[in-house]
Parts: structure tokens; sequence; C-alpha cells
């Protein structure tokens, strides 16, 4: 009996309060699904109404082998394409094929793909605090667990304004945040923390997108003599250009990607050797097929891989980040949020945290679950989030 997509369902679920999407893709032959990321956590009634009204009849009855040609016409059956909503839905349903491929291979997915390049991906953490000293504190507990890359934020994204109350009458609510005094922190933070821990760890910044092109070159140059692992999303996908003048004038490594959704974004930024870590989210992409596809051009090109890995990204997905980072030979970094108790309840083989490296457990497809019982027990919630809402001291919106 050939093989058959019989049902495709979305699972929501927010087991640490952040909603999660989950793919589940049934078939004919009993025992056989897969589960797949589709987590766009600030729409995802909407990524879950994508799957259960547009692709479950879609794709059902169809052969879950051909990965390629479901892929390709679940991108184009809605005419216009590449859009976050559609990517999330189509990743669920991409990684949740692959999923099933390794099972019915009997092979974890790294082996599917060609093999380990290494036994674990190396990870880098989140240090954040109020003061030097909160910051500096979490670097050296990450420091004692073993961790060798570790994110450093003073204040969040951004900042947290002190000049709040300075915002014009009538202004709208937002988190607002002080371009200049952010500017200014992130210097003493990275001075700060190299004069602690000196040079024999590794440690990178996030922007956001949260400066002007100009102020983020200027940034990049200022941060020069702290070594950065990387910089991140120094600019919005809006000024990429701005990169060519940004190589030229800094050699802080460069990380890009994660609020990209279309290639045409980033190929001009890896074939000009313009970025060197892709930061892409799987999901936001399309899954693991385009994922695939994207690491090996950027191998082509010098550039490393470092996918989005924050805690909305679901066990599933975190769990897909990894078996390709195994795989690929230019793997860079993986980020790494962590999760509690209560995810490793709904998703049964999360992957491993050791040390300052990640681990799968070496199953069959993803070898991650969800158990649907449990899930239930984390509705998610359906307010909309406010941090996206970022503000300028005068009140304008600027981008997150």
């Amino acid at each position: 009996m050939s093989i058959k997509i019989t049902g495709i369902k979305s699972i929501c679920a927010a087991p640490e309060g952040i909603p999660l999407v989950v793919v589940k893709v049934d078939t004919n032959q009993p025992g056989l699904y897969g589960v797949g990321c589709a987590t766009y956590t600030q729409r995802f009634l909407s990524v879950a109404h994508a799957v259960d009204t547009y692709f479950a009849p879609l794709l059902t009855g169809r052969d879950p082998a051909r990965i390629e040609d479901i892929w390709q016409t679940a991108m184009v059956s809605a005419y216009w394409r590449n859009g976050p909503v559609l990517n999330n839905a189509l990743s669920g349903v991409d990684m949740a094929l692959w999923d099933i491929k390794g099972k019915l291979a009997n092979m974890p997915l790294y082996d599917l793909f060609g093999g380990k390049s290494r036994e674990a991906a190396r990870v880098y953490r989140h240090a954040d605090g109020r003061t030097l000293e909160e910051v500096g504190d979490r670097v050296q507990a990450f420091i004692e667990q073993g961790v060798q890359v570790i994110r450093l934020q003073f204040g969040g994204y951004g900042g947290r304004s002190s000049i709040n109350s300075m915002k014009p009458d009538g202004a709208c609510e937002g988190a607002y945040y002080d371009t200049l005094g952010y500017q200014l922190s992130v210097v003493k933070l990275f001075e700060a923390m190299r004069k602690r821990f000196g040079f024999e760890i590794d440690f990178c910044h996030d922007v956001h997108e949260r400066l002007e092109p100009i102020e983020a070159v200027r940034l990049a140059k200022e941060l020069e003599p702290y070594r950065l692992y990387f910089l991140e999303d120094a600019l919005a996908p809006e000024q990429v250009d701005w990169f060519k003048i940004m190589r030229s004038q800094t050699h802080t490594p460069l990380a890009m990607g994660e609020l990209f959704n279309n290639p045409m974004e980033w190929t001009g930024l890896i074939s000009e050797r313009l970025i060197d870590f892709i930061r892409v989210h799987i999901s936001q992409i399309g899954g693991i097929t385009p994922a695939r596809k994207l690491a090996i051009l950027c191998e082509s090109f010098g550039v490393r891989t470092a996918w989005h890995g924050p805690g909305d990204v679901s066990p599933v997905g975190h769990a897909a980040n990894i078996h390709l980072d195994l795989n690929s030979w230019n793997f860079g970094i993986q980020e790494w949020s962590g999760w509690t108790e209560k995810s490793i309840e709904v998703f049964p083989g999360c992957p491993e945290l050791r040390g300052g490296y990640v681990y799968l457990n070496g199953k069959p497809g993803l070898g991650i679950d969800i158990d649907e019982n449990a899930a239930a027990k984390y509705p998610c919630g359906e307010e909309l989030p406010k941090w996206t809402n970022a503000r300028r001291p005068d009140g304008t919106l600027a981008r997150p």
C-alpha cells in the first residue's frame, strides 16, 4: 500500500507562556506521522487557520515522500508568496514531512542529509541586566556552566529609556527607548565586560534594527576594540543596501536575517559577502527545505549559519535547527533560550543542553514529538505583543 497523507492539523500551546504552533501530518500507515514547527508568535492564530483551512485540503491524499514538489505546490497555491503567515504554515508541513521521511528511513535527519560534521552544536546564551554588575554576574554564571559565547544586552533592546517622562504630551503608548543613550551604553557595556572577563570568552550583541543606518555604522566601528563574535541585525531589512557601506567601514563581524522572509532579501548579502552569519528564523522562510538550500548557498560564499533560536521557536523548531547545525559544514553558532519542565512534558525528546553545547537524541526523523494532552494544559493567550511597538523619545514609531 502506498503511503498517503490522511490529515494535517495545527496544535497551539504555550508551555512557557509564549504561543507556539506545531503542525502534525498523519498518514495511512499506522503510527506513522510527522511534526513540524510553524510558530509565528505574533500572529499564531492566522498561521493555524492557514494550516487547517488551506493546506490540509490542498495536501491530503498526496505522497508525503514528495517533499520538494509539495513545498513548491504549497508555496504558489496562494499565488502571492513569501509572506510570514504562509511561510510559517508551510514550514510546519515541511518539517513534518522531513520527520516522516527520517522515520521511514530509520535515520535521524542529519544522517539523511549526509551525516554529522560535528557531535553537538555550540550555543550562545543571553545575558541581560539593569546594571553592569547584573550583566556581569549572569555572564559569570554562563561561563561556569561551560558556555563559550554570550550575547550581551543592557536594559533590553535599545535600552530602557530614562527619558520616558520627556515624551510629548499626548504621545502614544509604546516601548520607548533612547537612541543616543543606547549607543553609549553598549560601548560602556563591552568595555566593562572585557575589563572583567578579558578576551577568552566570545561576546555578541543584538541591535534589533533600532538605529538609523549611519548610527549603526558608527556603533560597529566603536565596538571594534572589543572583538565581537558578531553584531546582529544592525540594520532593518529595508536598509540592507547600507551593508556595503558598513562592510567598507568596519571589521566587526555582521549577522543578519531574523526578519527575512524572501530569498531576495538574503541572496545579495551572501553573494557579495556583506555579512558573516545568516540569522534567519527557519519557520519564517518555509522550513527545512529552503534552509538546507540557504546553508549550501552560504557555504559557497564563506557565510556561516546562526539560525534564530529564541523562546518563540518551539522545541520542534529547535530540533530542526540542530539537525541542520550538525550536518552543515559552515555552521557557526546556535542561539539557545532553553526551557523548563513544562516544555519537556509537552515535547518528549527535547534536545539537551550540556555545557556550551546542545545534543540530539539520535532517534529517527526529528527525534521529537508532541503530547497533545499535555499541550492542552497550556492554552495560548491572545494578547497582542507590546514590545514590537517601539518608539523613539519624541513618540515616533520605530522598527523593532
